[in-house]
């Protein structure tokens, strides 16, 4: 009896997923999971909910279904337009690959990748300024449980301004807790960086390592919730969001403020900046891979734009009645025209 048939959508999906992105790009683990998600709600979409995702063929994701279920996204799932484009970017790669490795499915990969993102608005990044920091920190108990790994959290991830995925994968043989004190991060595709941190940041962590029972393996993470496991990005933002909570009495700015562990990350860049560290090395210190992402701290640091302005001579010099508009007839009606 001959084997069943693998068909080419069956076929592509585990190539895409075991070799193409893993190996060949190399794309981090949460990458590969975001695409493994939006796949999944895809073929589920098309299925409806008595069809088998697995009996579906290439031919079933058809422009007309995609762009039904990115249109559910927005409707029923009350997604974003940026989440949306990140499911389309998915389905996009996939294709991609779909029609280098099957040529007969070419034009339809090319009508789904002619499928366009929306445009999306951009929102103002949000971060701390310095007195808001240190009310974060001073709201940490250090007597209370946990008290002296939520300080050597929040510590480390102000000065170092790393990426919330860089802190929860530090292993102790990333620390080096003698001077010259630095951290070894690894962060986005793969890119690995020594970050420098203060003797006052490194103290707080050799307490932490202290408090181990006995020798702690080089390989156990650094940062453990209260099971003894690695600390989840999860749970990295509900401390955050604890102590800023309790850092409201002190500083009410923070109350008007929508922060998440990226906003630790936004608040290092904004305070080196401040303090005349030029952009070259802070690209360096934050891990971009372009300058041009670091430039848009210039444009955050309303501090900065006030020293500007207070530079710069008025150009309004008292009230001036404007002039009356005389109306051209001629250009009106050309204008009407259009």
């Amino acid at each position: 009896m001959n084997p069943p048939k693998v068909s080419s959508l069956a076929s592509g999906l585990k190539g895409f997923f075991l070799d193409y992105v893993p190996r060949q790009r190399a794309l981090s683990p949460h990458t590969i999971q975001s695409y493994r998600d939006s796949l999944k709600l895809l073929l589920q979409f098309v299925a409806g909910k008595k069809g088998d995702p697995s009996q579906l063929s290439v031919a079933d994701l058809s422009v007309e279904k995609i762009t039904a279920f990115l249109q559910k996204l927005e409707t029923a799932r009350r997604n974003c337009a940026s989440t949306r484009n990140v499911r389309l970017s998915a389905i996009h790669s996939f294709f991609r690959y779909l029609g280098g490795q099957h040529p007969e499915h070419l034009e339809q990969a090319q009508r789904i990748l002619n499928i366009p993102f929306k445009r999306t608005g951009t929102r103002e990044i949000q971060h701390l300024d310095f007195d808001e920091i240190q009310a974060v920190l001073k709201a940490v108990n250090v007597e209370a449980a946990n008290g002296d790994r939520d300080v050597a959290l929040l510590g480390l991830m102000f000065n170092t301004g790393a990426r919330v995925s860089e802190i929860v994968g530090l292993q102790i043989a990333d620390l080096r807790l003698i001077a010259p004190c630095s951290v070894f991060l690894r962060g986005k595709g793969r890119k690995e960086r020594t970050c420098p941190i203060w003797p006052q940041t490194a103290t707080l962590l050799r307490r932490l390592v202290e408090q181990a029972d006995g020798p702690p393996s080089q390989s156990a993470p650094v940062f453990c919730n209260a099971r003894g496991n690695r600390l989840s990005r999860f749970g990295i933002r509900l401390i955050l969001n604890k102590y800023v909570v309790k850092a409201v009495s002190q500083q009410p700015s923070l109350k008007r403020k929508r922060l998440h562990p990226h906003s630790v990350r936004h608040s290092t860049a904004v305070h080196l900046l401040r303090s005349g560290v030029d952009l070259s090395t802070i690209a360096h210190w934050m891990g971009h891979v372009s300058i041009n992402t670091t430039n848009k701290y210039i444009a955050i640091d309303l501090k900065a734009k006030r020293e500007a302005l207070t530079k710069a001579k008025p150009l309004l010099k008292g009230r001036r009645h404007s002039p009356k508009w005389h109306q051209d007839r001629n250009l009106i009606a050309w204008l009407t025209s259009l």
